[in-house]
């Protein structure tokens, strides 16, 4: 029963993940109820395993305490006052926004610390990184061919919506996509380069990459082309530095030649090389895509319009981002309340032919995650959001250097996923999408203990898995 338990909470987490992508990234209230269900049928499953096991063993890693510290903020925004004369006043210019807001932040966390415990031995990252690379391979292929077959109907059944202007794949916005590819790519091409699958399987994880990275690329996603150079480059470079580490280990007291000359031959050079054929293979799939389309849409990018609104990649988010300077500016340290972006926003917009605040437009979103942090949490939020990526990419320098090559493969190729959506970051929004920031949280739970998982074996987890863990009750063994 406790065996069975275990395994239903890690499969749920992983249907959990499923789900959101496909259910238009969960950004519908139906999505967003049903996902909360699920993580809390997952919690009560947990409970009855701790009560069947008669032990309680929470593992926590690091990077969760900026999550944790971000929600408590949220919540100390929601809470509402009341002055000598009666009046109601909070530090979150829309509470119930922000009540959400945490809500949402909430179930998240929750994901993020079922994966720090279920994700946990040799046998489930393999079994993980199996079924991202097949699902983002399966959703890479559904994708293209609605694209090239669209009728104006998710899976050619549901009518989009007048609002959805540039869908692609199971999302209404082809960035999402994008964003969403830019997690999944990485991974198969890690396992590759560190040889964490079998000669045999590796063809195929490499026909999974370059699906991915050219329905990406098809998406027309210029923060997501963005992005995926950024994935390439910093799969290069960590590669580089692991097999150099590796080569000079092994060729140490052996060899003559200078450890600098060594680093430039061997292993880390065909790595390098393997790369540049990926990159040759990705063009070639553009080009068998239709390079056109591609080509213009890079062509379209601009600094500057003659239409202020106009499409093109800083203008038509230039005035969005002016408006929320001036909004960090009148709310520096404490924000306008995490979720209370949009019922903000008319107050700090500025009318273009007046010149004077209180535009009658709306936007929900800054369209830049890292200014809408620090618009709706002020310096507070940016100093956690800092905290966080900084720890998060310590542990992916960590695992980096592991001698497993499976722990090093979701190091490079985890972390380049993340790394790619934390620059795509700059100029879309898609941690704000429930799916996105699920698969992110995802895969940052199992970087940010991949360091203390040196002694996992094929069945048993490791038992430091993380800077400090939460214990009760006496085990039955």
């Amino acid at each position: 029963m406790r065996a069975r338990l275990d395994k239903a909470i890690f499969a749920g987490l992983i249907l959990a993940v499923i789900f959101t992508s496909l259910a238009h990234g969960a950004v519908e209230p139906w999505a967003v109820a049903v996902f909360e269900m699920m993580i809390v049928a997952l919690v009560l499953m947990w409970g009855v395993k701790v009560v069947l096991d008669k032990r309680l063993l929470i593992r926590v890693p690091n990077t969760a305490l900026p999550l944790a510290g971000l929600l408590a903020f949220g919540l100390i925004q929601s809470l509402v006052f009341r002055a000598g004369d009666g009046t109601r006043f909070s530090i979150s210019k829309d509470v119930e926004a922000t009540r959400a807001a945490a809500l949402a932040l909430f179930f998240l966390l929750v994901s993020f610390v079922i994966a720090s415990n279920f994700f946990t031995t040799r046998r489930r990252l393999r079994a993980v990184a199996l079924t991202l690379t097949v699902y983002g391979l399966a959703m890479a292929i559904f994708a293209l061919v609605q694209h090239f077959t669209w009728n104006g109907r998710f899976y050619w059944l549901r009518p989009a919506s007048a609002g959805v202007t540039s869908p692609f794949g199971p999302f209404a916005n082809h960035n999402h996509f994008a964003g969403y590819m830019e997690l999944l790519m990485p991974l198969p091409l890690a396992m590759v380069i560190t040889r964490a699958v079998n000669r045999d399987a590796r063809l195929f994880h490499l026909f999974a990459a370059i699906m991915m990275a050219v329905s990406a690329v098809a998406s027309l996603s210029r923060g997501g082309m963005i992005g995926l150079v950024a994935e390439i480059l910093f799969i290069a470079l960590m590669s580089w530095k692991a097999e150099s580490r590796r080569s000079n280990r092994n060729a140490r007291g052996r060899a003559l030649t200078p450890p600098h000359a060594r680093a430039f031959s061997g292993p880390p050079l065909r790595a390098v090389a393997f790369l540049c054929l990926i990159i040759a293979a990705i063009g070639a799939g553009v080009y068998w895509t239709g390079p056109e389309r591609v080509l213009d849409r890079v062509a379209q990018t601009g600094i500057v319009s003659e239409d202020p609104k106009a499409e093109s990649f800083f203008a038509s988010r230039g005035w969005i981002w002016r408006d929320t300077l001036a909004m960090i500016s009148a709310n520096p340290i404490l924000g306008v309340g995490l979720g209370a972006y949009e019922t903000a926003y008319p107050l700090y917009s500025k009318d273009d032919a007046t010149n004077k605040a209180g535009a009658s437009y709306s936007v929900d979103r800054a369209h830049n995650d890292y200014l809408q942090a620090l618009a709706d949490c002020g310096v507070v939020g940016g100093a956690i959001v800092l905290w966080f990526i900084v720890s998060l990419f310590r542990a992916v320098a960590s695992g980096a250097r592991s001698e497993n090559s499976l722990l090093r493969a979701f190091a490079i190729g985890g972390g380049a996923g993340l790394f790619g959506l934390l620059i795509h970051s700059l100029f879309d929004f898609n941690l704000q999408l429930p799916s996105n920031a699920l698969l992110f949280l995802l895969l940052a739970a199992i970087v940010s203990v991949a360091r203390e998982r040196e002694a996992v074996s094929a069945a048993m987890p490791v038992e430091q898995v993380s800077e400090f863990a939460f214990v009760t009750g006496v085990s039955p063994l």
